[in-house]
């Protein structure tokens, strides 16, 4: 036999030669099953400003944030997109309330 073929022999030999199987794990299973409730989760009322009506002219919308912008562009009917510039929204919001 070949050098390679010893080899292999040798590992074929090692094995047959099988040491005894490993004894199974003990696995204790709890009397009665554990239930964790989940808890509920905070929710936290919103709160938005309300914009008491005035004339368009008399709102300084210079003053006013985007979040505001948006509320009060609602209420008015248009929809901003805050995505955009603070500036730019004031002037979408006057346009669309010098229009209608």
């Amino acid at each position: 036999m070949s050098r390679f073929g010893d080899l292999l022999g040798a590992k074929k030999e090692a094995l047959k030669t099988v040491s005894a199987p490993a004894p199974e794990p003990v696995v204790e299973l709890a009397a009665e099953p554990v239930v964790e409730l989940a808890a509920e989760p905070v929710v936290e009322p919103v709160v938005e400003e309300v914009v008491t009506e005035k004339s368009h002219e008399d709102i300084n919308f210079d003053a006013m944030g985007k979040k505001q912008l948006e509320a009060y562009g609602r209420q008015h009917g248009i929809e901003l997109d805050r995505r955009h510039s603070r500036s730019r929204l004031v002037v979408e919001l006057k346009n669309h309330l010098s229009n209608s």
